[in-house]
């Protein structure tokens, strides 16, 4: 049997379908920043950006950039009405401090005890990308991690021992694939809903670990 991979804004729309009404939301650079294209205006969902927005908004279109309203991946967005700016010390106690219902962040490595990976491979050359991503993953109240299952070398994102620089222990509540979407829980990975045409047996074979259904 064939199966049909989910594409990223595929799996931003899955992202947003799952977010509650009300929540504060860090959007994460990379992939996460597509999720704020797919939430509902009516949810009143109010998205927190790293460098220091509050009430983010879309990605802006051609008409709508504004060189000085960008998130924290350094892409242009739109601000909602009663959106505010602020300074980083602000933003960061924001995250530290418990305010944040959910973050939506990037994956290198999630291991089956809920461990994440995301902000350097460790190897020589290797860059970097520290941020706020260990502020996130310890502060907001739950991590979702939105990334693709397998690495460009065909290995599984998801293990059972992380093996890059840790960003944040047993800190991942769900994680968001192009092929499923997997809860972590004191029994490992459970498959929550699965792409088009996937098995539990191939995901298995795929990620070479013990997935429960």
């Amino acid at each position: 049997m064939t199966y049909t991979a989910w594409t990223r804004n595929e799996i931003a729309q899955l992202i947003a379908a799952n977010i509650p009404e009300g929540s504060v939301v860090n959007i994460g650079i990379g992939m996460p920043e597509l999720v704020a294209n797919y939430l509902k205006p009516e949810k009143d969902i109010i998205l927190h950006s790293e460098n220091g927005i509050l009430g983010m908004g879309p990605m802006a279109a051609d008409a709508q950039v504004d060189g000085d309203l960008i998130n924290a991946g350094k892409k242009p967005v739109t601000l909602m009405p009663g959106g505010c700016f602020f300074d980083h010390a602000i933003s960061f106690g924001m995250m530290r401090g418990g305010h944040l219902d959910f973050a939506i962040l990037g994956g290198l490595q999630v291991s089956e005890t809920a461990d994440l990976a995301n902000w350097s491979t460790g190897e020589t050359n290797a860059i970097p990308a520290v941020g706020g991503a260990m502020d996130l993953a310890v502060g907001a109240k739950q991590v979702f991690i939105m990334m693709e299952l397998l690495t460009k070398q065909g290995q599984s994102k998801l293990v059972r021992r992380c093996t890059y620089p840790l960003t944040g222990v047993a800190c991942v509540k769900r994680v968001y694939t192009d092929l499923a979407v997997f809860d972590l829980t004191p029994n490992g990975f459970m498959v929550r809903a699965m792409a088009p045409g996937m098995t539990l047996r191939r995901l298995q074979e795929l990620s070479a670990l013990k997935l429960n259904e």
